[in-house]
């Protein structure tokens, strides 16, 4: 008699936690779909927008960030340099090149998860388009090393994966349809010092 009630209540239950489990999971595999890879570097520039995908939207549910209009701005994020390895603080990188045409862009370390706070001890951990030192032709070089550098230097954490985000405000390029034309700086790993 409360047989197949019992089955119908352990197949429900097996399935409304099995779609909370998977659901749980592409959250974390994934940010979204439409996002866009300029070498190192990634953007969902729908993610703010009404087309963005059911899981860009979760993603800005569950991470709380206020995310910027197609005309205030886009962000990109470098997990990796440019030959495909994970950013590493034991290893010492050197970001060159040009930013996109922006009014403004500003540039921290953030943890792999993306959010802010890896500056400690009055290091520095983020720059702006205001106070980067440029060469000649309006191009820059920024170190990211543990130890102190000259010239334009952020300070990694003492261990582990860390993240870089480059946010360009004000800029043309949010709502454009030719982002994959960008050029955006390079990031080269030029040492290690695991051990």
């Amino acid at each position: 008699m409360f047989r197949v009630p019992l089955l119908v209540a352990i197949t429900l239950a097996i399935a409304f936690a099995g779609g909370i489990v998977s659901t749980l999971k592409l959250l974390e595999a994934t940010a979204g779909f439409g996002s866009i890879r300029l070498g190192a570097w990634q953007a969902f520039p729908d993610a703010q927008t009404s087309a963005a995908d059911p899981y860009a939207r979760a993603h800005r549910a569950k991470g709380g960030r206020l995310l910027y209009g197609s005309a205030e701005g886009l962000v990109f994020q470098a997990d990796e340099d440019d030959d495909g390895n994970r950013l590493d603080a034991a290893c010492t990188y050197v970001m060159a090149g040009q930013t996109p045409i922006a009014r403004a862009w500003t540039l921290y370390i953030a943890r792999p998860d993306g959010g802010a706070g890896l500056a400690a001890d009055g290091r520095p951990n983020g720059l702006n388009s205001f106070i980067v030192a440029r060469k000649a032709d309006s191009t820059f070089e920024v170190t990211l090393s543990r130890e102190a550098q000259a010239g334009n230097w952020l300070a990694l954490p003492q261990a582990g994966p860390f993240r870089l985000v480059l946010t360009l405000l004000d800029t043309p390029t949010a709502g454009s349809s030719g982002l994959i034309d960008l050029a955006m700086p390079t990031l080269q790993k030029r040492e290690c010092a695991h051990g």
